[in-house]
């Protein structure tokens, strides 16, 4: 009987069988997609210096390859109207305090350090049914007719997570009504000055709010949309636009290019009523982006619960890890509620705050802080 399988390749599953086997757990890892096949769009980008020590603590030296491939942004600035209100730079640092690279990255150098660790993987061959019984095993089988029993099954497969359904969990909250248009840029032949930059009201994208953040080898442009805006009209046509939101790349080459809108859902429960199915990242939470709390908090999601599970205290790993999630929901509200400024209350503070800015450094600091979520020290993504 295998000890653990874990469902799902992403970098979340990645993480989890990677972390099951450091606790010298047999593991399998099952993946629907064919191994290798390409994944469109940067996805997640953003590592934090927390996720780099765990990746390192279940594979050492992975966090510090993973830096090595990313990027780390020295200068953040932001404007309102054109005019900037707010800017920052930062020394470079040994430690670096993140990485930005494409996620299909973080997934290769995930892969790697798993084949290394011996994890056995099986691509093409998605589960349809999973099955806790009275002997404390799970049955998991596969499209192909494969049977797997396991003490314990990691679900890390996604938004969709077909485990999640078969175990009878539900995932509760709420989708907002107001659509992004994500473009990724490839770099150009002169490389740009690598600076995030947050746009309030831009004057070339009609006065939408825009962020610009780049990552080792291109950009990732975020489009706030208005109510009544068409956004599958502006994601069709970027090339209308682009140029006046992104100037640092002349002729810029498109990607990738999508529309979405943001989630604010949790789990019902982070395991399934036996305590014998797990459910990590995406199967367990969906989160708006501000402060890159997805993949961050799925990764240690990962990492706690092959401890758990090693442990044999997966009730806690339930508790704790929905309470992180909740912390994390309510601080990426915040941050949403502030960029959307659906109340007059709201959109009076922002244009106050742009006014004053110049004179009263604090009032720019505020407005370039808000978007991504307060800072939650006590919080492990």
């Amino acid at each position: 009987m295998t000890a653990v399988v874990v469902v799902g390749a992403g970098p979340v599953g990645l993480s989890a069988a990677l972390a099951a086997a450091a606790q010298g757990l047999e593991t399998v890892l099952l993946e629907a997609r064919p191994r290798g096949e390409a994944r469109p769009g940067s996805r997640a980008l953003f590592v934090h210096r927390a996720t780099l020590d765990r990746l390192s603590g279940i594979s050492p030296g992975l966090g510090e390859a993973v830096a090595a491939r990313g990027l780390v942004w020295t200068t953040k600035r932001t404007l309102w109207g054109g005019r900037q209100v707010y800017a920052r730079s930062y020394g470079a640092s040994v430690s670096p305090p993140f990485t930005s690279l494409p996620q299909t990255v973080v997934e290769d150098l995930l892969r790697e350090a798993c084949d290394r660790a011996g994890v056995v993987s099986v691509w093409g061959d998605a589960v349809v049914s999973v099955s806790p019984r009275r002997d404390h095993r799970v049955r998991v089988r596969t499209a192909s007719g494969a049977a797997y029993d396991a003490s314990y099954v990691i679900a890390a497969d996604g938004a969709r997570s077909p485990v999640r359904e078969q175990v009878g969990v539900s995932l509760e909250g709420s989708t907002e009504a107001t659509e992004f248009v994500v473009v990724d840029v490839a770099e150009g032949p002169q490389p740009a000055p690598a600076e995030r930059v947050f746009h309030y009201r831009h004057p070339a994208a009609d006065r939408r709010n825009v962020l610009l953040l780049p990552f080792r080898g291109g950009w990732r442009v975020d489009v706030q949309c208005r109510p009544g805006d068409d956004a599958r009209r502006i994601a069709g046509d970027p090339a209308r636009w682009l140029p006046g939101v992104l100037p640092q790349v002349p002729d810029a080459r498109v990607t990738w290019v999508s529309v979405y809108r943001f989630q604010r859902r949790i789990a019902s429960s982070f395991t399934d009523a036996t305590g014998r199915v797990l459910l990590a990242g995406e199967a367990a939470h969906l989160l708006p982006p501000f402060g890159a709390r997805g993949m961050n908090s799925g990764i240690t999601d990962a990492v706690e619960a092959a401890r758990a599970v090693q442990e044999g205290n997966t009730g806690e790993y339930a508790r704790r890890r929905r309470e992180a999630a909740e912390r994390n929901v309510r601080a990426a509200g915040a941050a949403l509620d502030h960029l959307l400024a659906r109340r007059p209350g709201q959109r009076v503070a922002q244009r106050a705050a742009a006014a004053v800015a110049p004179l009263w450094p604090r009032a720019g600091r505020w407005l370039d802080a808000a978007p991504y979520g307060p800072r939650l020290r006590s919080v492990q993504y």
